[in-house]
């Protein structure tokens, strides 16, 4: 074999260890996942117990069910057949993320970033991280750098995470900014709320992102409890198990003097998710996530 047949043999077998160990087309994944039922995503994978798209897709529709400690079992399937694969390390984490076990994940994820600077999905658990550290300026450029990917080189449902964790990590840093802050900041909130409206306005993303608009900003600027109520309302038709828009309803009927109701919605997030740092915040009166009188 000659130097050249050896330099393009060592290339071809590069990138099919690396098409190997990172999964196919993470985009089409993501997205077919975001429309494949649990049942169907179980049916694949025992027709093919070894596939790891079929696992990957399973691991995703758990997620999207909001079952993280399945969506955990699936990736470690994948990781057990292919140890070096950067996807179910990613939703590895991701699960313990959302189970509140992540304490020493940035590094890892950082590593993943590092690796695949295309990967949006790690740049958005990182970013929540952050948001839940109340780290916002570097919540809101994780997020601005998946954005400036552009839509069509990221799944739709990241797309509409990283638009709207934007927007409400310029909320909070507005919140605690000082005047000047207040208004460039404050101002970035509403376009990127309407840029993910357009893409998909029947997101429960969009409609939190908008129900926790009207019901923060402040009144000077145009609060709207009614509105915010409509939007949180949707949010809940559209996603039952969304924890975070349970708190915020709460906060809504709590302005509106109705203690009742404030009660049941913020026993209802905390129902979905005892850790909800958001309703623990709230429910302690904390407020580092911003109470309203």
């Amino acid at each position: 074999m000659n130097k050249v047949s050896r330099v393009f043999l060592f290339v071809f077998i590069g990138i099919i260890t690396l098409n190997l160990c990172f999964g196919l087309d993470w985009i089409n994944l993501h997205n077919q996942a975001d429309k494949t039922n649990l049942e169907q995503a179980r049916k694949d994978v025992l027709q093919n117990p070894d596939s790891i798209p079929e696992l990957y897709t399973l691991a995703l529709t758990y997620l999207n069910q909001y079952n993280a400690k399945e969506a955990k079992k699936s990736f470690e399937k994948i990781l057990n057949l292919d140890p070096s694969n950067l996807l179910a390390r990613w939703g590895q984490i991701e699960s313990l993320r959302r189970l509140h076990q992540c304490s020493s994940c940035i590094k890892e994820l950082e590593n993943i970033i590092k690796k695949r600077p295309d990967f949006a999905p790690a740049y958005i658990t990182l970013a929540y991280l952050y948001y839940t550290d109340m780290n916002f300026e570097k919540t809101s450029k994780l997020c601005y750098k998946v954005i400036k990917m552009g839509k069509d080189k990221v799944d739709s449902p990241n797309y509409l995470r990283a638009l709207g964790l934007f927007a409400g990590a310029k909320g909070m840093i507005a919140h605690y900014g000082g005047p000047l802050s207040k208004v460039i900041n404050g101002r970035s909130v509403m376009p990127y709320l309407e840029k993910a409206k357009k893409i998909d306005p029947d997101s429960p993303i969009v409609y939190f992102g908008l129900g926790s608009y009207y019901m923060l900003i402040p009144p000077i600027f145009g609060r709207n409890l009614e509105k915010s109520e409509k939007y949180l309302k949707k949010a809940i038709k559209a996603d039952p198990k969304f924890a975070d828009v349970y708190v915020r309803l709460a906060q809504v009927y709590r302005a509106q003097g109705d203690e009742d109701k404030y009660n049941k919605y913020i026993s209802k997030a905390l129902d979905i998710d005892p850790q909800n740092k958001l309703a623990l915040d709230i429910k302690t009166r904390k407020c580092d996530f911003i109470c309203i009188n």
